[in-house]
């Protein structure tokens, strides 16, 4: 099979108006493994997230996805440094932060902030709502105009909640308005950079559209960065400018909106695109209208991913080559600047329909009658 000459290119081109914010290259984070009796040793590691390179630009909304467990999550704690990274370096505002210390880290950390996933778990019970808002600017030692009570009650207006909600607790509120409290905190000290966790995968559907238009309004309207972790790729679709896409530690690929839902170029986003449901009024205008691919099996153990490609267990156009190399993230001829894939075969730039369903489970494919394309 041919290959698509690929072009070097610069990581992440800037969008239009937008300097880099946050710059992480090589960024490695393995948890280690100990066994044995009596002394603990290390038999191992977890390769939770092993080399990737983001760039989040000023007042940009940039989207990371994947599926569960690819490191989506850990990704964003490293970048927060609320973990301390394996390997590789991160920069915010030109400064390397990778080994900063506590007191390094004071300033910064007032600027950059993190949304957490779970509103349940996030919030303190024994603290009010006034207390939890407020407690970020004490510690810091910002004193707004008016003191810190008027601020939370303008901070609760401003998320879309009443400032008599002041002292109730956590306990009184559901889970659509803690996470509207979670918001509030996070934009206590003004910062320049949100990391929001999977921010409404813990909210009904009907909450969700609810949180992620507040967050795009103060996304506008206050120029915050928001680095939005998800895997409904609905969502990021409708919330993010840039989008990367994750599988088992690695980024894969990462474009602007447009590139990555329209025209992607790596066979696992081309498989997850086809898993989006889709309305239609008849079954056969969906199959005339767009892929199906189902993957067969789970994602690899990250204690001993696949060598070369991550994706080639899963991948219907895995090779010899996938084995022993594994593919650099470049930018392929045809693609726009700043798509950047990682893939020795890459997709066709189309989510159409095939001549035949890509199914790498056999029985599946014996079920249906569909003959494997393999």
């Amino acid at each position: 099979m041919k290959k698509d000459l690929t072009l070097p290119a610069p990581r992440d081109a800037a969008p239009a108006g937008g300097e880099p914010l946050l710059v992480a290259q090589g960024l490695t984070k393995h948890f280690p493994i100990t066994g044995g009796f009596p002394i603990k040793r290390k038999v191992g590691a977890v390769q939770a997230v092993d080399g990737i390179d983001l760039t989040v630009h000023e007042s940009e909304s940039f989207g990371l996805v994947g599926e569960s467990g690819c490191g989506k999550s850990t990704t964003g704690r490293l970048l927060t440094r609320l973990l301390e990274p394996t390997g590789g370096t991160i920069s915010y505002r030109g400064r390397d932060i990778t080994r900063a210390n506590r007191k390094q880290l004071a300033p910064i950390r007032s600027e950059i902030q993190m949304i957490f996933q779970d509103p349940y778990s996030s919030l303190n019970p024994r603290q009010t709502v006034g207390t939890i808002i407020g407690g970020p600017m004490e510690i810091n030692g910002i004193a707004p105009s008016g003191g810190v009570e008027k601020r939370v009650r303008e901070l609760l207006e401003i998320v879309g909640l009443s400032p008599e909600h002041y002292n109730r607790f956590p306990h009184e509120f559901s889970g659509g308005q803690r996470q509207r409290i979670g918001v509030a905190r996070a934009l206590a000290l003004k910062p320049k950079l949100i990391v929001a966790d999977e921010p409404v995968s813990a909210l009904d559907v009907s909450i969700q559209a609810q949180v992620v238009n507040l967050l795009q309004k103060l996304q506008r309207e206050m120029g915050i960065a928001f680095l939005f972790i998800a895997h409904d790729l609905a969502v990021v679709r409708h919330f993010s400018q840039r989008v990367a896409v994750m599988y088992l530690g690695k980024v894969v690929e990462v474009g602007d909106r447009d590139s990555i839902y329209s025209r992607p170029r790596h066979p696992y986003t081309h498989a997850l695109l086809s898993a989006v449901p889709e309305a239609s009024l008849t079954d056969e205008a969906d199959s005339e209208g767009r892929e199906r691919i189902r993957l067969a099996g789970d994602v690899p153990s990250p204690i001993n991913p696949p060598s070369g490609c991550r994706f080639r267990t899963r991948c219907w156009k895995a090779q010899d080559t996938c084995a022993s190399e594994e593919p650099p993230l470049l930018r392929i001829e045809g693609n726009r600047e700043g798509h950047l894939t990682a893939c020795h075969f890459p997709e066709e730039p189309t989510t159409a329909a095939r001549d035949e369903d890509v199914i790498l489970d056999p029985a599946l494919a014996a079920a249906e009658g569909v003959n494997d394309p393999r």
